[in-house]
């Protein structure tokens, strides 16, 4: 019988910044686990992710460092595709939003859609950021949700309740961008009417049947996804704008249609197949064959994601792709829950992050033992938590302690024994062909709970193999049974040889170098999965190499190190100057800092960064010189209140001597801008 082929995707991680261990856990360590597992069982597969480049985010960012979005782009597409790469996530291909191939085959998709009616062009008002100049995405505004009133629900989605909202139905918008209130302003997108696909979507999702045909089996989708899929279409789906106000992006294939791109949510997981054409490009193949419904046929394609990304593939996109109709529609969505950080959210804002670059840079050699961990505690099925003492203990308790144990015993002893030979069997016990019985069973376990994409139980299973090893060995005793019957002891060790060996296969998915050195160490090599549940891969008469240490012991000093590393870090260190040396009261009150009003500004003379400024500060009037003439023409200031502070030492700028120094704040791109007091305050209150 043909075995189904498959078309597997994690989500494109938004090339915005780093990776952390939550984006690890929740997508693309369960995706490659489950595609290596495929792949060992004959199943043609294709492992499709990438960069994804566009959005309001991205020119944000840009704004923010001072460079171009393409350099952004640029910068975190490498950061992340090199992370993978050395984190032994292996991708078919790991392509970019940016790429030309994609800007030209998301083109082609909108402008199919638009041909064929698919979209209505409406005329709306949308929140427009003064400050910045510009309309506002949907997750750029934040306010309190209508229904549940939370105070941080977004423009398109209340995280808290899940309520599918529009921006305008938030209750005191604010822009993200500025952090002020928007203003609305009229402008025109294509919506795509989600309201006219309820009725096969609602049958599509909870029956599995698509145009009278079983598409795919509804048990098999993970209650979360089902759930908030309903939600939606059960409150009333509505159509949503596939186009947006901006210059960086897909460009809108149509006339008149100038400063428009595509909605992030329409180009990103077009993606997908862009980065498919790429590599069928590059590898002589047919893109069709993964994607288009006549010559992709039963092919399933599963999307592996985070719980916030579930409408986006459950419903939206598989709206795009039945109207365009050549394309098949997902078979699965598992999506993930979220993992938190040793008792708080990740948030990247406030760097409580364990970024996956930095963990690999700090440990190159314990990379097995990381995934190891994050599949143990995947949120498959509600939200997690990592922590470095879990860590250390599930790395010294069940690694170290059971699989690592129980492999350096068997080939330590087979060499102590019998010069590193396998030995012959004499005649089984009872306990041996109960062990052997219970090896046939695993891989078929694991078998039928990779398939239900249960990734946490099937690795279980493969340590219940190492369990099952090791608690032979320590009820066999062959250290001490040698002494007395040596010729019982050839038999313990062959099938302790023959556990070690299916334990290589079964771990590959898993822990692919741990496996890896495993097979080098028993100078054995299988990678199919079908080699497994046999009870003499390892022949008599072969000879097996040195034991090596699989897995050292996490120390306290790593864990200690790690966590106050944690909470020493409140900010991006990217972003801002990290907080000074801690002073006195006493240091901070011989400051006199008070309230001034300029009185008079002029350029200085052959210097581009200065003005001389006439400072009222209520004692006296004083000339300060201020390097803030790249910022402020000399006329727009006079009048105003601002910071001073009067104690500091005279000094001489360009001959003149300023005595004082006006305070501003600095941000992130060396912006400047005055500390004004929110009320009319006249010059000379004091700073306290």
């Amino acid at each position: 019988m043909k075995k189904a082929a498959y078309t597997v995707t994690a989500a494109l991680p938004y090339a915005n910044g780093p990776l952390h261990l939550g984006h690890v856990a929740g997508v693309y360590l369960p995706a490659d686990i489950f595609v290596r597992f495929l792949k060992m069982n004959d199943h043609e597969v294709a492992f499709i992710c990438g960069s994804d480049e566009h959005g309001a985010a991205i020119t944000l960012r840009a704004k923010k460092e001072g460079i171009t979005p393409q350099e952004i782009v640029d910068k975190y597409h490498v950061l992340i595709r090199d992370a993978f790469k050395d984190f032994n996530i292996n991708f078919d291909i790991f392509h970019r939003t940016s790429a030309p191939i994609h800007h030209e085959t998301s083109a082609d998709f909108f402008k199919k859609l638009y041909d064929s009616g698919k979209f209505i062009e409406e005329t709306s008002e949308q929140y427009y950021d003064e400050e910045f100049q510009q309309f506002l995405a949907d997750r750029y505004i934040t306010g309190q949700c209508p229904k549940c009133s939370n105070p941080s629900a977004y423009g398109d989605q209340c995280e808290k309740c899940g309520s599918d909202l529009s921006p305008t139905d938030l209750i005191n918008p604010i822009s993200t961008l500025s952090g002020k209130s928007p203003v609305l302003r009229t402008t025109s997108h294509w919506y795509l009417p989600m309201d006219q696909h309820e009725t096969w979507l609602k049958e599509w999702i909870e029956k599995g049947i698509l145009d009278g045909e079983q598409q795919h089996d509804p048990k098999a989708w993970r209650n979360q996804v089902i759930g908030q899929c309903m939600s939606w279409i059960n409150g009333g789906l509505r159509p949503r704008a596939m186009t947006r106000d901006l210059d960086w992006g897909v460009k809108v294939p149509l006339p008149n249609a100038e400063g428009k791109v595509l909605y992030v949510w329409l180009d990103a997981p077009i993606g997908y197949i862009s980065a498919t054409k790429q590599w069928a490009l590059d590898t002589g193949k047919n893109w069709k064959d993964y994607w288009c419904k006549t010559e992709a046929q039963d092919r399933k394609l599963v999307h592996f994601i985070g719980k916030d990304n579930i409408v986006f593939h459950a419903i939206i996109f598989p709206i795009l792709l039945k109207d365009h109709g050549d394309f098949i529609l997902p078979d699965n969505v598992p999506a993930y829950e979220f993992l938190n950080l040793e008792g708080d959210k990740f948030s990247t804002s406030r760097n409580w992050a364990v970024w996956l670059h930095e963990y690999i840079a700090a440990y190159p050699d314990k990379i097995d033992e990381l995934k190891y961990v994050l599949t143990a505690i995947a949120p498959e099925n509600k939200d997690s938590e990592f922590t470095w003492k879990e860590f250390q203990t599930r790395v010294n308790s069940e690694l170290a302690d059971i699989y690592g144990n129980f492999v350096n015993r068997t080939l330590v002893l087979t060499q102590k024994y019998y010069e590193g030979v396998v030995p012959a069997p004499n005649e089984y016990t009872s306990t041996d062909e109960a062990v052997l019985a219970e090896l046939k069973t695993i891989p078929e376990r694991i078998s039928k709970l990779v398939y239900a994409y249960k990734l946490r139980e099937a690795q279980a299973e493969m340590m219940n193999l190492a369990r099952l090893g090791n608690k032979y060995l320590a009820e066999q005793e062959p250290w001490k049974v040698v002494k007395t019957d040596p010729e019982r002891v050839k038999t313990i060790m062959y099938v302790a040889l023959q556990i070690t060996a299916n334990l290589s296969i079964a771990t590959l998915p898993f822990l692919p170098d741990t496996a890896l050195k495993l097979q080098k160490m028993l100078n054995f090599t299988a990678n199919s999965w079908s080699d497994l549940s046999n009870p003499n891969l390892m022949q008599t008469g072969n000879s097996i190499g040195v034991s090596e240490i699989l897995f050292k012991k996490i120390e306290d000093e790593l864990v200690e190190t790690e966590v106050q590393k944690l909470h020493n870090t409140n900010e991006v260190p990217s972003d801002f100057p990290p907080i000074k040396e801690a002073i006195s009261f006493d240091d901070f009150s011989k400051l006199d800092m008070r309230l001034g009003t300029i009185l008079h500004a002029e350029k200085v003379e052959k210097a581009d960064k200065l003005l001389k400024l006439t400072v009222k500060t209520g004692v006296d009037e004083r000339t300060i010189v201020s390097g803030i003439a790249e910022h402020y023409q000399p006329e727009t200031i006079i009048g105003k209140t601002v910071l001073v502070l009067l104690n500091l030492a005279p000094r001489k700028i360009r001959g003149i001597e300023s005595q004082g120094m006006i305070l501003m704040a600095e941000n992130e791109t060396g912006e400047l801008c005055f500390l004004s007091p929110e009320k009319a305050f006249e010059a000379g209150p004091e700073v306290r």
